[in-house]
């Protein structure tokens, strides 16, 4: 049997499955905690990936491994190849302001800065992208700037310390996961030098060289590195979706994302012109910087379980009985507000019960992804994959379908990041996942509401205007 590894490196935790190269059976797990926070030390990462490798049994029979992980994330290196300094992670916001400034600065007098971004790169910078965290500290650690040579994204790092390299010449990536920098252009595949060197304030840095899907990016005695991706894009490629469909994905952030060769840049910015693993094809992707740890807060907050939440919420009525939650709690990507604050409406004495607070809190993270939908290139074709760690929520998988009017079908859940990276390292061998084994679906449709996302979009909007 050939034996192949894939590893979810995501904001909270390194998971690590061990597949049959030509079936996809999982044979072994692994799994360890990531430190909380916005900014972490790479070196966690790292501790968390060998662990988690040791509770898989590690790789001493593992043909080809690939890593994937979370996106935007800036590790900055000096000449030597060490870390100069804490990683920023997607969801630290501090690089708001950086970002407008980087949307102003490509302003023409033909077309606005987020015109020219998003026709150049496919997406308009935001907090969450590589490029303003990069501009953050040029602006605000000149000195940190000064001493980097490399900037690399997580799963980079990860993959170039795990195959014992030192040189920043042999970092590695790929397009999926170059795509959410902001200076790398999906509609031409490579890196934009001056958009880069407009982030650093005219700090030329080393970036890692882009490969193919199936190209080996190292190899340690038997062992072949895949070029690793994007998570967005490994659990596309774990789920198996086709061109046209769409993915939504509610874990730490909640995502909504299309397989599609059809995109051309959004200037609103609402929707990232992400690259697929895959060649030819994009994932254009809109995000909510607020997802399945709300539910964390929630199931605290009544001090019931995940699974007691879930059913408090199905015991209201839709409309949560005139509540409405706007889950703006951490900020938000999507719209872009980065200082923006959660608000509840509606409360009165006679609906102000926890089955209702808890079935708001799910029609207003869904209305939240049934808006963003509507903003990716065809919204209304193909299939919807609803994923992530929260999926596994009764009241997730039965609310989403009344407010997404759609049907909506839902893997059992699985380790689809993971899956996907699994699936390249199958790859580098030469071996197709086209036959791996599908994972039973599970289909939800029900009647449809579409006042609750109606009401919904009418108190965000005004929530926006604050």
């Amino acid at each position: 049997m050939t034996l192949v590894a894939g590893v979810d490196s995501s904001t909270q935790s390194c998971k690590v499955v061990v597949c049959d190269a030509t079936t996809g059976q999982i044979v072994r797990f692994g799994s360890a905690p990531h430190p909380a926070g916005t900014e972490v030390a790479p070196k966690h990462w790292l501790a968390a990936l060998e662990k988690a490798i040791d509770e898989a049994g590690g790789l001493a029979d593992v043909s080809a491994v690939s890593i994937a992980g979370q996106q935007h994330g800036m590790v900055l290196l000096d000449e030597s190849g060490e870390v100069i300094r804490d990683a920023l992670l997607w969801n630290d916001t501090r690089s708001a302001d950086s970002a407008s400034e980087l949307v102003a600065e490509l302003e023409t007098p033909e077309n606005s800065g987020e015109h020219n971004w998003a026709h150049r790169t496919g997406v308009v910078p935001v907090a969450s992208f590589t490029a303003a965290k990069l501009r953050w500290v040029a602006r605000n650690e000149p000195e940190t700037m000064r001493k980097a040579a490399a900037v690399c994204l997580p799963h980079d790092w990860l993959t170039w310390k795990l195959a014992s390299q030192k040189e920043i010449t042999e970092l590695k990536t790929d397009r999926s996961d170059a795509s959410g920098t902001a200076y790398f252009s999906l509609f031409r595949g490579t890196y934009e030098a001056d958009l880069l060197e407009l982030a650093t304030l005219g700090k030329a840095l080393t970036v890692p060289k882009i490969l193919e899907f199936d190209d080996v990016a190292f190899q340690k005695g038997e062992l072949r590195f895949g070029a690793g991706m994007g998570d967005n894009a490994a659990a596309a490629l774990g789920v198996g979706i086709s061109s046209g469909d769409t993915l939504m994905s509610v874990g730490t952030s909640a995502v909504v994302t299309k397989l599609t060769n059809q995109f051309d840049g959004d200037p609103s910015g609402i929707v990232a012109g992400f690259a697929s693993a895959l060649p030819d094809l994009a994932l254009p992707l809109a995000c909510t910087l607020n997802g399945a740890e709300l539910f964390d807060s929630y199931a605290k907050l009544f001090s019931v379980s995940h699974d007691e939440l879930s059913n408090l919420a199905l015991r209201a009525e839709p409309g949560a009985g005139g509540i409405v939650t706007v889950p703006y709690f951490n900020g938000e990507r999507t719209p872009n507000l980065p200082n923006s604050k959660g608000q509840i409406s509606g409360l009165t004495l006679s609906n102000f019960t926890a089955e209702n607070m808890a079935r708001s809190l799910f029609e207003g993270i869904l209305c939240g992804l049934a808006d963003a939908l509507q903003s990716l290139p065809n919204p209304s074709q193909g299939k919807i994959f609803l994923v992530g760690g929260a999926a596994k929520s009764k009241a997730l998988r039965e609310i989403a379908p009344i407010i997404l009017g759609r049907k909506v079908l839902v893997p059992q859940p699985a380790e689809y990041v993971a899956i996907g990276a699994a699936k390249q390292a199958a790859a580098c061998l030469g071996i197709s996942s086209d036959s791996w084994q599908s994972s039973l679906t599970m289909e939800f449709d029900a009647k449809h509401e579409p006042w609750i996302l109606e009401r919904y979009q009418g108190i965000a909007r005004k929530v926006a205007e604050i």
